[in-house]
């Protein structure tokens, strides 16, 4: 029998609607490939150590936002376990905290990943937004082939056809 070229998923999660386009194509070749699937969320201590340095964030403050923090992580990875029960599709929902490609690329490492989802890409603006997108730093520094997904009809379409 021939190995699958394809046995672990993973699936960044940040509480964008393209990163839950990412996760419903990810449970479609996860199960279409019988892949173990990961789906991470990493809460970006970094940004919230820069808005201390700047004084946005008093040290209460950043503790309370670090709570509603964790709190988005928990909702949209349970949204994630939710999309993967329904298609019979096991899942290891994570949350990290730190640089988001940094921890990204680190995961991808240890768990040995096959292949990274990430939704679509913003608009990169400037050549400063690009440096700043997480998405893409990872993107360009994991050791895992990368799929971005796109056409959320087109994945919607495929997701709803899994039984």
């Amino acid at each position: 029998m021939v190995k699958s070229p394809i046995e672990k998923i993973m699936v960044y999660i940040d509480g964008s609607e393209e990163s839950i386009v990412a996760a419903q194509l990810a449970v479609c070749y996860a199960k279409f490939m019988e892949a173990q699937l990961t789906a991470v969320y990493v809460i970006n201590t970094r940004a919230l150590n820069d808005l201390r340095k700047v004084n946005i964030f008093l040290e209460e403050e950043e503790a309370e936002y670090s709570h509603d923090l964790e709190a988005d992580a928990q909702r949209y990875l349970n949204h994630v376990n939710e999309l993967c029960r329904g298609k019979g599709v096991a899942v290891d929902a994570i949350t990290l905290k730190g640089s988001v490609h940094q921890e990204l690329v680190k995961t991808v490492k240890e768990k040995e990943i096959d292949i990274l989802f990430i939704g679509e890409l913003s608009r990169i603006r400037s050549r400063r937004d690009e440096f700043y997108d997480e998405s893409e730093r990872a993107m360009r520094s994991v050791d895992c082939s990368v799929m971005i997904a796109k056409d959320e009809e087109k994945v919607a379409a495929l997701f709803d056809q899994i039984v």
